[in-house]
């Protein structure tokens, strides 16, 4: 399963979530590969900062920011149980690259009025997409979502209905993630991690019950 993250706006936790959804995948004994397609390169710089910790590669990261990716992806993606798109903001080219290559696109938001939860350009994109690919499948994550707040919850309310519809679970703003990224780790392997660690894991469990 080829799985993108996706949203034309930065700083909603994309790359973060892309190589924790494929730690959790490569501890369940998953071939996982990470696909780098930000021209910033922050999964790359990732798994470089892990080497440089003496740590052991979970899985593959790859750097990929064209925007022929799609017809590049398959072959380097042979072999692998789960390939994770981490794509870039506002660079379309790629974004629409991305939409062709995946099976399921996941848009993050954080639960805010003012983030507007997704922008009108990956809407815009995913509907065109869908002309060529009708059978893509995506769903909207609530990330970076505050502690103790009810702007998560009325944010999902909102959204029930709306295509494409929000994910179930959510991952919370969490400093263990912004601990474990400095490192080359990632929250399931730091101490204090483990709420951190128990939302990935129910995330993916739900990704995984989207597989066709």
């Amino acid at each position: 399963m080829i799985v993108a993250l996706l949203n034309q706006k930065g700083g909603v936790g994309k790359t973060t979530l892309a190589l924790h959804l494929a730690g959790v995948w490569a501890g369940r004994g998953r071939r996982v590969l990470v696909v780098d397609a930000d021209p910033q390169g922050s999964a790359l710089d990732w798994s470089e900062q892990r080497g440089r910790e003496g740590l052991a590669h979970l899985f593959g990261v790859v750097g990929l920011a064209r925007d022929m990716l799609h017809r590049e992806l398959p072959e380097v993606a042979r072999g692998y149980d789960h390939v994770v798109i981490d794509g870039p903001p506002r660079v379309a080219g790629i974004a629409r690259s991305a939409l062709l290559a995946a099976d399921l696109v996941i848009i993050p938001a954080q639960p805010s009025p003012f983030d507007g939860w997704a922008s009108a350009e990956m809407l815009r994109l995913l509907d065109e997409a869908r002309i060529f690919r009708p059978e893509l499948r995506a769903r909207m994550l609530l990330n970076r979502c505050p502690a103790r707040t009810v702007i998560a919850r009325e944010t999902a309310e909102a959204l029930e209905g709306h295509d494409p519809p929000v994910l179930v679970g959510r991952v919370g703003q969490r400093v263990d993630f912004a601990d474990a990224a400095r490192t080359g780790r990632l929250v399931s392997e730091i101490d204090g991690g483990v709420l951190a660690a128990r939302e990935v894991a129910a995330l993916v469990d739900e990704v995984d019950g989207l597989a066709p």
